[in-house]
């Protein structure tokens, strides 16, 4: 019986060291600070800017914001930087820190998930803003496929970090964006997804 727990043992490392350690890393993103502007509204144009800032190792977070409502997009896209809209219905911002999650293979770590907060206004208690843990594939250099698996909420509920982050874990990598229906976890705000 040993004998056969040995091998076992040695398939179960080989198979956790071929697929990375995850751990996160953390960004901050301040749109006066982090952030270039590199299209905008004219005046009377409506509200309406095109973002491009700093994130993670030279992975870009890029933010398109329109009438108060924001999409929000991770790492490298394709040429067309406006092809994909995703965003709460309500007005909604983004947070001030975004959560990557990297897998580490020996000294090369590429994020593959990005976990952001977002605060979504209350039709019911301006006051008192819905807070949604958006959970996003991110878009690698050759692939440029990014877009949001998954969307838990945060307000009262104090596994939301811990539920986001298994939902990126087991999720991300995987997920054919345009195709794959994202999970929800908890009664967060209307989000929808336009294809331009």
């Amino acid at each position: 019986m040993r004998a056969l727990l040995i091998p076992l043992g040695l398939v179960a490392l080989c198979s956790a060291a071929h697929a990375g350690d995850i751990s996160s890393a953390y960004t901050d993103l301040d749109w006066k600070r982090d952030c270039v502007t590199y299209a905008q509204a004219e005046e009377g144009d409506g509200d309406w800017a095109s973002l491009a800032c700093s994130g993670y190792r030279g992975y870009p977070v890029l933010v398109g914001y329109d009438d108060a409502r924001e999409s929000v997009y991770y790492g490298f896209p394709s040429d067309d930087m406006t092809a994909v809209w995703e965003s709460f219905s309500a007005f909604n911002s983004s947070g001030a820190k975004v959560e990557w999650r990297i897998e580490t293979k020996g000294d090369v770590a590429i994020p593959f998930a990005a976990i952001h907060r977002r605060s979504v206004s209350n039709p019911e208690n301006e006051n008192k803003p819905t807070e949604v843990l958006v959970v996003a594939k991110v878009a690698q250099p050759e692939k440029h496929e990014g877009c949001t698996i998954g969307l838990v909420l945060a307000t009262g509920n104090a596994q939301a970090n811990d539920q986001a982050r298994k939902l990126a874990d087991e999720k991300a990598k995987g997920f054919a964006c345009g195709k794959d229906k994202r999970e929800v976890i908890g009664e967060v705000p209307e989000f929808g997804r336009v294809d331009n």
